[in-house]
C-alpha cells in the first residue's frame, strides 16, 4: 500500500521492539519514565499524578495523563496553522521560533520546510535562501563539564545538557527556524540546552542562535574551563584561530558527555 509511515514503524520495530517514533535513538530496555510515556515502563506512579505535585502546583486533584484521545477534539475545521494564523502571528511579533528535533519520526523535518516554502508572510513567500546544512546553533558550555572530566560530579548527575553547535538556524523576515540534532520530538526534554537557549532568543536575550557567547543566567566562562577543548581546537591540528569553526577536531568535543 501507500502507508509508507507505518510500513517503517513496522519494520523498525521488528529490528528494535523498543523502537520509539518519538525519538528514533533509543533501544531496549524501555527507561523507567516519571512523566509515563512514551516510555512502557513508567514506573509506580507518574509524576504530575502524585498529590503532593497537583497540590504545589495548586491544581485540583486529578488522573493526569501526559496525552489524551484526541478524537474528542474532531472534526477540527481550522484554517492549517500556515495558511493563515502562523503568518499573522510572525507578521503581528516578528520574533517567531519554529524548531525541529532531527530524531523526531511524528514530524518530520521536510515537511516542515515545505509548509515554510508554501507560506507567504511579510510580502514573500518562503525563504528566500535555502537553509545551511552547516551547523551554526550555538549552545554554551556550563560547568557540568568540568565536573565530569575532573570526576566531581555526584550522583544523580542532573546537569546532563550538551553544548557546542547543536544544529542549524536560519532567520529571514521575522521568522526562526532551528534543527536540533539529538532532539526528538520533545526538545525540552531531548535537548534542555539547546531549549533554554531557544528561550534566551525568544526574550530577546541574545540576538541569535548562532551567537557565540554564555547563558545570560549563568556567569563564568565556562568553555575556558574546559581547557583540553579550547586547547585541541587551538593547537596545531586546527589551522583556524576559532574554536568554534566546523572542524573535524571540534565535531568531537560537541556530542553530549555520557
Amino acid at each position: 500500500g501507500c502507508d509508507v509511515w507505518d510500513d517503517i514503524i513496522a519494520a523498525a520495530t521488528y529490528v528494535n521492539p523498543c523502537f520509539n517514533v518519538y525519538h528514533i535513538r533509543d533501544f531496549c530496555p524501555f527507561l523507567s519514565d516519571v512523566i509515563g510515556y512514551p516510555s512502557l515502563n513508567p514506573g509506580p506512579e507518574t509524576y504530575f499524578g502524585r498529590a503532593d505535585v497537583q497540590a504545589a502546583l495548586h491544581v485540583p486533584p486529578t488522573n493526569w495523563s501526559e496525552c489524551i484521545d484526541y478524537s474528542i477534539l474532531n472534526p477540527d475545521g481550522s484554517v492549517p496553522s500556515g495558511l493563515g494564523p502562523l503568518p499573522r502571528v510572525i507578521e503581528a511579533t516578528n520574533n517567531t521560533l519554529i524548531a525541529h528535533g532531527l530524531l523526531d519520526f511524528v514530524l518530520i523535518s521536510n515537511g516542515t520546510l515545505l509548509t515554510i516554502q508554501n507560506m507567504t508572510w511579510n510580502g514573500a513567500q518562503g525563504f528566500q535562501t535555502r537553509p545551511s546544512s552547516v551547523k551554526n546553533a550555538f549552545t554554551p558550555y556550563h560547568d557540568g563539564f568540568a565536573q565530569l572530566i575532573n570526576f566531581t560530579a555526584s550522583a544523580p548527575f542532573i546537569q546532563d545538557a550538551g553544548a557546542g553547535l547543536l544544529g542549524t538556524v536560519h532567520s529571514e523576515r521575522g521568522l526562526t527556524y532551528t534543527e536540533v540534532l539529538l532532539a526528538g520530538h520533545l526538545i525540552p526534554w531531548f535537548t534542555p540546552g539547546v531549549a533554554y537557549r531557544q528561550l534566551e532568543f525568544l526574550l530577546g536575550r541574545i540576538s541569535s542562535l548562532e551567537e557565540r557567547s554564555g547563558f545570560t543566567t549563568l556567569t563564568g566562562d565556562f568553555f575556558e574551563d574546559y581547557p583540553d577543548s579550547r586547547a585541541a581546537c587551538l593547537g596545531p591540528s586546527c589551522a583556524s584561530t576559532d574554536p568554534c569553526e566546523e572542524s573535524s577536531c571540534f565535531d568531537s568535543l560537541i556530542q553530549p558527555v555520557r
